[in-house]
């Protein structure tokens, strides 16, 4: 590591005042203690004294001070800053959000404050005052981790599929609306599991309870949602391989929506609808018991996340978006 890149030693602040009172200049000093002039410059205007000059002893007091003080934690020295973040945490929104929202939106008596996402995940995972705080996260995981590798299945296979790499560019770069990607949720080894679609545009998502994993009730669900929505906003839809999606063909041949899967085990491909199933496990974690809720529970979930703002929105959220768009409000039944 170069030393220029080291913080100063109390030894090198002795030679700055020995220099000093020799009357050499910033730069021969630097020259002198192999460091760049400029940080001899800093380093005597910090802490250069109207009275006493510079003084190595004075010097090493503050800077070992001003070193306590850098490690506070933003968090820690702005209550008001801090109430807001825990009072976000708890309606449900995620570091990123109420960063965003910060920003754009900023309550009169925070205006002007800012913090990134990233401080606030350190504030709870690295600190004893903020560690409780990771059960309003949406993952609720007392550590944070890395991703994890996907799970293998076996190999699937379904009649008249395209592959993702045929699908047009006007929905890999989201021009337009309706476009959809599929995927489900599974509760553990229980009967009922949860169906997902996810516009890729305007991120809005609706959910169904699926009664078994067959093609006819994943095509009956789907179904479901297309006909509580404007005709224009069913274009396409993008599936993962599994046996629950095998009637596909009949969404092209009975209402002409374009029909697209994904390679195997790269669920990556359609990473808008697994992140909305991250969204989804905060509030239905595995072990949850679909049959114990009601299609309004379902319902209110979906529209939590359908009003929490999105960056990639600029922190307008998918109602929003979508009754702009289309005049549809938020709210309509699934059912």
């Amino acid at each position: 590591m170069s030393k220029n890149n080291q913080p100063l030693t109390f030894y090198e602040r002795q030679q700055i005042e020995y220099y000093l009172k020799l009357k050499l200049s910033k730069r021969s000093i630097g020259k002198k203690l192999k460091r760049n002039h400029s940080i001899v410059v800093k380093e005597i205007k910090r802490h250069w004294h109207l009275k006493l000059g510079y003084r190595a002893d004075l010097a090493q007091s503050r800077a070992n001070l001003m070193a306590k003080k850098t490690n506070k934690r933003k968090l820690d020295k702005d209550y008001w800053l801090l109430r807001y973040v825990e009072e976000q945490l708890e309606t449900g929104l995620s570091p990123q959000q109420i960063a965003g929202r910060l920003t754009e939106c900023p309550p009169p008596d925070l205006k002007g404050k800012t913090i990134s996402h990233e401080a606030i995940y350190q504030y709870i995972y690295q600190t004893v005052c903020g560690r409780h705080l990771y059960r309003y996260l949406r993952r609720n995981r007392p550590k944070r981790q890395k991703q994890g590798r996907s799970q293998k299945h076996n190999k699937i296979h379904i009649l008249d599929r395209v592959s993702i790499h045929e699908r047009p560019e006007e929905i890999n770069q989201k021009v337009r609306y309706g476009d959809w990607e599929r995927d489900l949720v599974e509760f553990g080894k229980r009967e009922e599991h949860l169906a997902v679609l996810y516009e890729r545009k305007s991120m809005l998502v609706r959910l169904n309870k699926v009664f078994n994993k067959t093609a006819e009730e994943s095509l009956r669900v789907i179904y479901q949602t297309i006909n509580s929505l404007p005709p224009t906003l069913s274009k396409s839809m993008t599936f993962d391989n599994g046996t629950e999606n095998a009637k596909h063909f009949q969404l092209k041949k009975e209402r002409g929506i374009k029909t697209y899967f994904c390679d195997p085990y790269a669920a990556w491909q359609k990473g808008g609808v697994e992140n909305a199933n991250g969204l989804i496990r905060q509030y239905l974690p595995k072990r949850t018991d679909l049959s114990k809720l009601t299609n309004e529970d379902i319902h209110q979930i979906q529209e939590k996340l359908n009003n929490r703002p999105r960056k990639s929105l600029n922190y307008q959220t998918p109602n929003e978006i979508i009754n702009r768009e289309f005049g549809l409000r938020g709210g309509a039944l699934n059912y």
